[in-house]
């Protein structure tokens, strides 16, 4: 057990069951114990492996969808290159790096902007993005009035969530409980929640719906800039158009676990809700939810990773085959991750997206 995991007990049993997402709040932000402030949790020495650690096309091809959608909508001067949960910053390095050599002015015009709250990544971005001028922000509501081109790879999945059980009287919330001396789910009791009402036609007893308080200022944020000053927003993430189930999951040292096992030392997230993204910005336009797979094959991932092989043989070769088929792969990350962009009502979706 971990030291946040006695905090957690202590507190529960002098206030009672507390809700997953402060369980989730926690477990990851807790400023000495939480998760994302105490360490790097990406590669091989970590828990796990994101899209842009995997690979450089990755982030080069968003970099050039959002320089396109730049040029589309007339080039703005300046405008601000941002990130949500940037990771160690090797993104926002490969799509400046793309970008900037084959969309004259985009780099010139863009003034970097990282949303990240761990002070550990902080420090590795600084070092990623050395001789880049970037500005850092705690949230997305810190962000300029200004036109905004923005990517969330893997930022939403980390919100904390709340779930909800589906019961004949109402719905019962799943709660962090103490059984004995361990960490336990239990259920609230039953009430009716009118925010849940929509979901009484597509529920039945017993399911669970999933909901993430935290992203809907974030998506009112990015709504209010680009509504009125232009940009667009790519979230690529694993999720679906709706909550459905339990989708809490842990992982540690790049391998499930159960979520309540050793808080603070694993990797929470759970499944993005698009369909809530969507309603939570209902001044944009949004896109079709596209597999990530898709996604990038539009854009030209094969031909890329077909030039980018001439130059690599043995190991290095067989690595970088790996990494393209683990990013398109229906069987990997091509049909579990999902990326729709949000942009305004009268320009187009950046490329690789349809309406």
């Amino acid at each position: 057990m971990t030291a946040l995991a006695d905090l957690l007990k202590r507190r529960i049993a002098a206030t009672g069951p507390i809700t997953i997402a402060d369980y989730m709040s926690d477990c990851l932000m807790h400023p000495r114990h939480g998760y994302y402030s105490t360490r790097d949790p990406f590669g091989a020495g970590g828990d796990f492996t994101t899209a842009p650690e995997i690979s450089q096309m990755f982030g080069e091809l968003v970099g050039l969808a959002l320089a396109q959608c730049w040029r589309d909508q007339g080039a703005p001067r300046p405008f601000v290159l941002a990130e949500l949960g940037p990771g160690r910053g090797t993104c926002m390095a490969d799509m400046l790096r793309a970008a900037a050599a084959a969309v004259p002015g985009f780099a010139g015009a863009a003034q970097v902007h990282l949303v990240e709250t761990s002070p550990v990544l902080r420090e590795a971005q600084r070092a990623t993005l050395r001789g880049h001028a970037v500005t850092w922000h705690d949230n997305a509501l810190a962000l300029p009035e200004a036109p905004l081109f923005l990517v969330a790879n893997e930022f939403f999945d980390a919100l904390p969530i709340r779930q909800f059980a589906r019961d004949a009287d109402g719905w019962r919330e799943r709660m962090v409980a103490l059984d004995g001396d361990r960490l336990n789910l239990g259920l609230s009791a039953a009430a009716p929640l009118a925010g849940l009402d929509h979901r009484l036609s597509d529920t039945a007893p017993g399911d669970i719906v999933e909901t993430c308080a935290p992203a809907g200022p974030v998506m009112a944020a990015l709504s209010a800039r680009i509504a009125a000053h232009g940009g667009a927003a790519l979230v690529v993430d694993y999720g679906g158009w709706r909550s459905r189930g339990d989708t809490l999951q842990a992982l540690r040292d790049h391998r499930p676990e159960d979520p309540l096992a050793h808080p603070g030392s694993a990797d929470l997230t759970a499944h993005v809700d698009f369909q809530a993204l969507a309603a939570a910005a209902p001044a944009l336009a949004h896109s079709a939810l596209t597999p990530q797979g898709v996604f990038l094959e539009r854009l030209g991932i094969t031909p890329r990773a077909q030039a980018l092989a001439q130059k690599l043989s043995g190991a290095a070769l067989d690595s970088h085959v790996a990494a393209h088929r683990r990013l398109t792969h229906p069987q990997e990350m091509g049909s579990l991750f999902k990326v729709m962009s949000f942009h305004p009502k009268d320009a187009a979706p950046p490329p690789g997206l349809e309406r």
